[in-house]
């Protein structure tokens, strides 16, 4: 019965007006976003950064000329990668639509992270090209000297490139650093653009099957794994998305890009469904609050997709209310539980209608979206989008629940991913039922009966500090890099104002007992891990929980830790900071 309950798709009747059931999606690659909309708006601004506008027939041409040299400078073709280590700047979607016109596909790297992280990426995507910017290249000589990164070019941008002129001289005049670029393996961005032609013949790409753009996350395990995103799903979720507005417009929004592109969240609804529109994007490459909200009000932005810190720290901004944000329409919230009282402050503050979603790195992301015009359910993570179908499984077993039962979120749908390129990791996610194919997200919620849905866990160990993911195996594994460490197991600590706190526990070497502290084991991650992965507290005890096989128990080591918590709670009379 609830199969068919699934399967009637029970959600659509909440649907706003003119939203459609199903959407039709082309099954063209993803560079025909920026081609339409570069042909029918070509001196719209396709992104204005700090200032400078871009337009599309500007990020056209760079993507065209960059695709060139991609192809016929490099010798790239079907099957390679090309890696981006770029925040928000002209010269990401230039490189991510040039590798797409190219026939490559492009793995995007955290800006955030070290030389040991970076050199990770680059090994497991097997990236024959890096593009980065000129400040990172400490960093990226890191990952190649010390960790054996192995690319065959080096691409560098400055942030200059795209400044408005004069601001882009003054800043180079700024400059120290010292790049010794040969013309061949390490080259100017810039350069690049200029010395190449426009990529004329195209290769052939299957969208169903070629993969556009390969993410790293930690799936449902923790570990992490290159996610294959193919053209033809993240096509699928752009349009989904699009749909969900239902104007109909394009050549008129205005989008903050705030959430970075590097992020799947922000790269499709905000990138790739901006490109799809014909929008502009105010694009940032750091979270510059006044900067944002001036921009707002001077360029009538009027979409905005962001996460709750971002919402919170505008309700709570001092002197907000000198900013002019009646432009904004429509906003988003994603990758984590959206406080009912910041959603309501925002609302009241704008005007806007602010909309809790969900979505995880294999669905391209956006699964779900609460209406934005009609009935809506705080606290809800909304309904499944156009053309996607979500149930409540079993966690253990491939069956279906029915609504008001506790089980795992799973969704089947266009956008679902093709699979990791790690094979043996598919079969933990993917299962048959009621002949669909359905992905277990590893979130554990449940179903209501207007079909609306509820995140209550995760099944999975991630932790959630101040926004950011992190992923407690990979703090694991670089710990039992240092020499002392025998066992370690890292767990996330609730906190109230960071959402949770990486904290780790070690075991050493009888000869390193007395010898090395926690302060020096987390020293020695400063070289490994982005920042905020670090954890804040190292305990180093005689012996960690295990199985009887031998498997730590981090379910034992959360709930001590909250059971301290506990008693410092009573003990004060309020949460410990």
């Amino acid at each position: 019965m609830f199969e068919r309950y699934v399967r009637d798709r029970v959600w659509v009747k909440y649907y706003d007006e003119d939203v459609p059931r199903d959407v039709s999606i082309p099954r063209d690659p993803l560079y025909v976003l920026l081609d339409n909309s570069a042909r029918m708006f070509p001196s719209r601004p396709a992104l204005i950064f700090y200032g400078r506008r871009v337009s599309y027939s500007s990020v056209l041409e760079g993507a065209e000329r960059f695709a060139y040299a991609v192809r016929k400078r490099w010798g790239l073709g079907e099957g390679d990668v090309i890696a981006l280590l770029l925040p928000n700047v002209p010269h990401f979607p230039i490189a991510m639509y040039g590798g797409f016109k190219a026939g490559v596909a492009v793995t995007p790297i955290n800006p955030l992270y070290t030389g040991y992280e970076i050199a990770r990426q680059v090994e497991k995507s097997r990236a024959r090209v890096l593009v980065a910017l000129d400040i990172f290249a400490e960093r990226v000589e890191e990952a190649i000297k010390e960790f054996g990164a192995d690319v065959d070019v080096i691409v560098y941008g400055s942030v200059a490139d795209y400044l408005p002129r004069l601001v882009g001289f003054l800043y180079r005049l700024k400059e120290r650093r010292r790049i010794v670029f040969d013309g061949e393996r390490i080259v100017r961005f810039r350069d690049v653009l200029a010395s190449s032609a426009w990529l004329r013949e195209r290769p052939r790409i299957d969208p169903l099957e070629d993969t556009a753009v390969l993410m790293f996350t930690g799936g449902t395990t923790g570990e992490p794994k290159g996610t294959m995103l193919t053209h033809y799903n993240i096509m699928a979720n752009v349009v989904q998305i699009d749909s969900w507005w239902h104007r109909g417009r394009k050549g008129e929004d205005v989008m903050v890009g705030v959430l970075p592109w590097f992020h799947i969240y922000g790269q499709t609804a905000v990138l790739h469904t901006g490109f799809y529109r014909a929008a502009t994007i105010l694009a940032y490459p750091r979270f510059e609050l006044d900067r944002i909200l001036r921009d707002i009000g001077r360029y009538k932005a009027n979409i905005f997709h962001g996460v709750p810190t971002i919402y919170s720290k505008i309700v709570s901004m001092p002197g907000i209310e000198r900013f002019n944000l009646e432009s904004i329409e429509v906003c988003i919230s994603g990758a984590g539980a959206l406080p009912k009282a910041v959603a309501e402050r925002f609302e009241a503050l704008t005007g806007a209608r602010l909309r809790e979603g969900y979505g995880l790195t294999e669905a391209s992301p956006v699964t779900h979206i609460n209406p934005i015009y009609g009935v809506h359910k705080p606290g809800s993570i909304g309904v499944p989008v156009p053309g996607t179908l979500a149930a409540i499984a079993d966690p253990e077993k491939p069956i279906l629940l029915p609504p008001g039962v506790k089980g795992e979120i799973v969704v089947s749908g266009p956008q679902v991913m093709k699979g990791y390129i790690e094979p043996e990791a598919n079969n933990k996610v993917f299962f048959e039922c009621c002949g669909l194919k359905w992905l277990r997200t590893g979130d554990i919620g449940y179903m209501d009966e207007d079909g609306f849905f509820y995140v209550v866990d995760r099944k999975k160990d991630i932790i959630k500090y101040k926004g950011y993911t992190v992923y407690p195996r990979e703090v694991e594994e670089a710990l039992y890099e240092h020499e002392c460490v025998v066992d370690a197991a890292v767990i996330g600590v609730p906190h109230p104002h960071v959402g949770e706190r990486v904290k780790a526990f070690v075991t050493l070497r009888d000869e390193c007992k007395g010898r090395v502290s926690g302060e020096e084991l987390i020293a020695f991650l400063e070289k490994r891990l982005a920042r905020y992965k670090i954890p804040k507290e190292i305990e180093i005890r005689e012996e960690l929980p295990k199985t009887p096989v031998g498997k730590i128990l981090r379910r034992l080591l959360r709930e001590e830790e909250a059971k301290k918590a506990a008693g410092l709670r009573g003990a004060s009379g309020s949460p410990s900071s």
